[in-house]
């Protein structure tokens, strides 16, 4: 197979709710509470610092891939579920 590479324009946005990892990723200097920091952060660096890669904070109340992750308050969930335009079933699926 062929592979074809695309040069990209633009950087591709990240959005991440951790200001510690936003500052990370943008700060090369090592710290002694990141000697042991994974791998993947290297990588994220060098896109950032060759600007094919922007980190942007969102707070966690507007992250909505939360909703595949993680259990969230009964409210914050329904916002989450109505964003991403889900509907009811046209049927009850539980015993009468």
């Amino acid at each position: 197979s062929v592979r074809v590479s695309l040069p990209t324009f633009h950087a591709t946005l990240v959005y991440c709710d951790n200001v510690s990892v936003i500052y990370l990723s943008g700060n090369p200097v090592q710290h002694q509470r990141t000697k042991h920091i994974e791998m993947d952060i290297y990588f994220v660096r060098e896109k950032v610092a060759r600007g094919q890669a922007l980190i942007l904070h969102v707070p966690s109340r507007n992250q909505i891939a939360d909703i595949f992750t993680k259990g969230l308050p009964r409210v914050l969930f329904y916002d989450f579920w109505t964003s991403l335009s889900v509907c009811e079933p046209p049927a009850s699926t539980a015993g009468v």
